[in-house]
């Protein structure tokens, strides 16, 4: 920065710590614009002095606009009476656009109301003879031109002060967003994976005298849930837990979980005990990265909540993509307990044989044996929310014969 734009900035800087030396200068220039060749420096003392206390309470204009303006108008009311015209009366003018730009209508008004009293008396005594109406005419519109221009600065500084607001306004619904957003991915991050952590724990537990080759698998396929939590939660928050920037660069660079990711998905939902199967119909490389994302987030709620609310049940996915539509449909039917069965590794995929179409009973979400859905509301918000977030609609419901469905539908042709 040169000095000049230094020195623009400690002066704009002082402005808005103090308005007295702005003012101060403005007063003072008044002062030598008025003073007239030698009117007033070749008078008596006295006429120094008037010019003075016309001019001088310009200073605090700002500060107490209506102070000044009674101070000058006392003072305009002396020169009056002494029969003295001095051009420093344009202070009155001074003062009316600083009442106009600084105070509301109820001090503005008797303040034009006075002034425009001060012209009349001007005129009646000062006027050349047959003049009377043009010289009122002319002192007002001058008062209405600097009241005016008040006015507008005022309503200006008005539309400035609302536009500022409205800034901070979208800065903290920016916020609250960000805030919703990685509310929702930690929820779904972390419900998910601890679910399956604790599944494939009792597993585990369950095992590990009969088959402790299983129960180790368990246990790997734990520290495995693990990692991937951490690195989702790494990339959602955005915090760069890495150690170094290249480090930092590459976690940022890492894709976010979508279509393709859902096989493995289903592959740790099979082996923390869950039958899953998936389909996907369609073009996945025409859905955008944050609209796959979401149908990531909807089956991965989906699935998590079957796993932790409907034991022994199996589920079925179905995504179908497109350019403008994406509908996903996540379906878990409770199966019959074989007995005997060695437990939830050796559950395999399922046939991507057709889904069971069912019918959704209601639209609201109730609680029982297999509500897949149940508990505290936050996974509903959220897969509301991120359904919300692309124009599309998200019902659930009991289906005919048992279990539950979940149908969302994207609208990515939408404007967001």
């Amino acid at each position: 920065m040169n000095p000049a734009d230094r020195l623009a900035a400690r002066l704009t800087a002082l402005s808005r710590w103090s308005t007295l030396p702005a003012d101060a200068l403005l007063a003072a220039a008044l002062f030598l614009a008025t003073l007239g060749p030698g009117q007033v420096l070749s008078g008596p003392p006295w006429l120094l002095a008037l010019q003075t206390a016309l001019v001088a309470p310009l200073a605090w204009r700002r500060r107490a606009p209506m102070t000044v303006l009674g101070a000058i108008g006392l003072a305009a009311a002396v020169q009056w009476a002494l029969d003295v015209q001095l051009p420093a009366d344009a202070a009155l003018l001074v003062a009316l656009y600083t009442v106009a730009a600084h105070r509301p209508w109820r001090h503005t008004l008797p303040a034009a109301l006075a002034l425009l009293a001060g012209v009349l008396l001007a005129a009646a005594r000062w006027a050349p003879p047959g003049q009377f109406p043009f010289t009122v005419a002319a002192l007002s519109a001058m008062a209405a031109a600097a009241l005016m221009a008040g006015l507008w600065m005022r309503a200006r500084r008005a539309y400035v002060t609302s536009l500022e607001r409205d800034r901070e306004q979208r800065a903290r619904l920016a916020v609250a967003e960000e805030r919703a957003r990685m509310t929702r991915d930690m929820h779904d991050i972390v419900t998910h994976n601890l679910s399956v952590m604790v599944a494939l724990a009792d597993s585990a537990a369950y095992v590990r005298h009969s088959a402790p080759d299983r129960a180790a698998a368990a246990m790997e396929h734990i520290a495995a849930t693990g990692r991937q939590a951490l690195q989702d939660m790494r990339r959602s928050l955005s915090t760069g837990h890495a150690t170094s920037e290249e480090d930092c660069l590459d976690e940022m660079l890492q894709p976010a979980p979508g279509i393709a990711e859902l096989a493995p998905l289903a592959e740790r939902m099979r082996a923390a005990g869950l039958a899953t199967g998936v389909r996907v119909a369609g073009d996945a490389g025409v859905v955008p990265a944050a609209a796959q994302l979401t149908i990531y987030r909807l089956v991965q709620e989906a699935l998590t909540n079957t796993l932790r609310h409907a034991s022994g049940a199996r589920a079925e996915v179905r995504v179908d993509v497109s350019s403008r539509r994406a509908e996903v449909e996540v379906v878990d039917v409770r199966e019959p307990v074989v007995p005997g069965d060695p437990g939830p590794f050796d559950a395999g995929p399922l046939d991507a044989g057709p889904l069971a179409p069912g019918t959704l009973d209601s639209g609201t979400w109730v609680s029982g044996p297999h509500s897949g859905l149940r508990g505290d509301g936050r996974g509903i918000a959220g897969m509301r929310e991120r359904v919300a977030a692309y124009g599309g609609t998200l019902d659930a419901g009991p289906v005919a014969g048992g279990g539950w469905r979940v149908l969302a539908v994207l609208d990515l042709g939408a404007p967001r």
